[in-house]
């Protein structure tokens, strides 16, 4: 009532709480849990848990039930589960081995983004009433998506998670915790329903759900903030004015209105970038450096009006009229190496799964949503300073004048020996502020799980290749290993070649401790490949611990500790 013209005198007319605006959209989230352990294989009873920067991002069901918990240490995780099986975090693998379960839900879905691998959005209205109601809608890509994965592949994570609401932040919620039930769950729309679903759960989940500083968070907490119905409750004005535009965001969340983040906007039409080739494409290395081209005109148009794209579309069409195209989510915003990233996860996803079979003749990626670039603060001790900042611009400009291919950085490899375990990519194609990217991918990336190779910590040095050296008993006879593994006597002089290393490290060591052998052999099924050889851990009186191999009757060095 009253809409459209004035209220009467003396009459005064107060907004429904928690009323969502109009634009709020109603919309669906597919949620695998602890995606990157299902990627790892891990078995229904299995302790697995994938790492990042040292900390625990994912982990199993039963990893759990010892204790281990996301954003633990290294250290504290293993000493609550001493059998726990670590892996390190690849988000290209993760990426690319989700694009079965997006096709699952494209299937059924006209339109759907990726926030990251493991979670899907997507508008539930259309396809709700096309398969008669949410709840039908949502039993139905609990079934196919489970189909679309191997049997048992979630077991060790956990149940499917399907959540329909309104907005972003509430349907995310809702498929979290259908996650621990293994049943759909659909919030009642409106605004009074969201509120009241969202009243009680912990401020804790802004976090884990909407991105929310865990700073803020734990601000909110010591304030005595711990529901989102005690943040609801709040003025927005006061929220404003103690905690900025952010604050004002996270009440947003806890009343259900999220539908964008603060300084959101459609950016305007034109923006989008593309590349159209004469000849069709083959190689995604050539295609990933014409992205990163796109990425990087796309980025300076968007900068230069003092914003970040927040969400990508990325399309690629074929010689054969074969057309792929994906949404891509971020709320931080996507930098120029971030939208790379994806583009490279995209390409070798549609490549898997054979959704592209010919040459591409046309990349384009188009910018669909774009917020105000708040910047970033550099650190004065530790995180991004900047020197990093000149490092990276340094490294373009050598990329530059010397060539793409020519300036390179370390990126896990994957391989059973220090030597194959890292290799050299170039750096334009590289996230250079965020190392951890590419050099802490498990070493299982490429054909794993290569059992037998050396466990953590990694040796400091490796030598590429390897120094030939002479290990000698005490009577000074060659140390030999028998084809059981047998030692023929303990190891007690260590000699390299003087040619080959400085004078200081040329004269003969003595060792001190020694352990081993530990026998490998490789593709004994390949005759011209096979590889049969013996690993020693070696101690010297110089205080150097070394790794040394013998093959065919002879000593090599190959890494050492620091």
């Amino acid at each position: 009532m009253y809409q459209g013209q004035s209220a009467p005198p003396g009459v005064t007319v107060r907004p429904r709480p928690h009323a969502l605006p109009p634009h709020v959209p109603r919309l669906g989230v597919v949620w695998c849990p602890h995606w990157p352990v299902v990627v790892a294989g891990a078995a229904a009873d299995e302790p697995v848990a994938v790492l990042h920067a040292n900390r625990v991002m994912a982990h199993s069901l039963a990893a759990a039930a010892d204790g281990v918990a996301v954003g633990q240490r290294r250290r504290e995780a293993q000493a609550r589960c001493p059998s726990l099986r670590i892996e390190q975090h690849d988000p290209a693998r993760d990426a690319r081995l989700f694009e079965a379960v997006v096709r699952a839900v494209g299937a059924n879905v006209p339109r759907l983004e990726v926030t990251e691998p493991g979670l899907v959005t997507f508008a539930a209205r259309g396809p709700a009433r096309y398969f008669g109601g949410e709840l039908p809608m949502a039993q139905m890509l609990v079934h196919t998506v489970t189909g679309a994965l191997a049997p048992g592949a979630l077991a060790a994570a956990g149940h499917l998670g399907v959540g329909v609401a309104d907005g972003r932040f509430a349907a995310v919620v809702a498929a979290r915790r259908s996650a621990r039930t293994g049943e759909p769950l659909v919030v009642p729309a409106g605004g009074a329903a969201t509120a009241a679903f969202l009243a009680p759960l912990s401020t804790q989940v802004l976090v884990t759900a909407a991105g929310v500083p865990v700073e803020l968070v734990h601000l909110f907490q010591r304030l005595g903030l711990h529901r989102l119905g005690h943040l609801a409750e709040l003025p927005e004005a006061d929220l404003l004015a103690r905690f900025g535009a952010m604050g004002v965001f996270a009440r947003r969340l806890a009343t259900g209105a999220d539908e964008r983040l603060p300084g959101t906007v459609d950016p305007p039409e034109g923006l989008a970038v593309q590349q159209a080739f004469d000849q069709p494409v083959h190689h995604s290395d050539a295609l990933v450096f014409v992205g990163r081209q796109l990425a990087e005109q796309l980025v300076a148009s968007l900068a230069a009006d003092g914003r970040v794209c927040t969400r990508l579309l990325i399309v690629a069409e074929t010689e054969h009229g074969e057309r792929g195209e994906r949404l891509w989510f971020r709320s931080a915003g996507l930098s120029a190496a971030a939208m790379v990233e994806r583009v490279r996860w995209q390409l070798d996803a549609w490549a898997q799964q054979a959704e592209i079979t010919a040459g591409v003749t046309l990349l384009r990626l188009d910018p669909v949503e774009a917020r105000a670039d708040d910047g970033v603060q550099l650190g004065l001790w530790g995180g991004r300073t900047q020197a990093d900042e000149w490092a990276v611009r340094a490294v373009a400009r050598l990329a530059s004048i010397a060539g793409e291919q020519q300036v390179v950085v370390p990126a896990m490899n994957g391989g059973r020996h220090p030597q194959e375990a890292y290799t050299w990519v170039p750096a334009v194609t590289a996230d250079l502020f965020d190392p951890g990217e590419r050099l802490t991918a498990p070493a299982g990336t490429v054909g794993g799980p290569w059992p037998g190779r050396l466990p953590t910590p990694s040796p400091a040095l490796v030598h590429n290749p390897p120094l030939p050296a002479m290990v000698t008993d005490v009577d000074g006879r060659p140390v030999r290993v028998t084809a059981r593994g047998g030692v023929s006597a303990a190891p007690a002089t260590l000699a390299l070649d003087a040619s080959l290393v400085p004078p200081a490290e040329a004269r003969p060591q003595q060792v001190q401790a020694w352990a081993g052998p530990w026998p490998v052999e490789e593709r004994w099924w390949d005759m011209a490949r096979a590889r049969r050889m013996a690993r020693f851990q070696v101690l010297t009186d110089t205080e150097r611990l070394l790794l040394l191999v013998v093959e065919r009757g002879e000593w090599w060095l190959t890494a050492e500790w620091a």
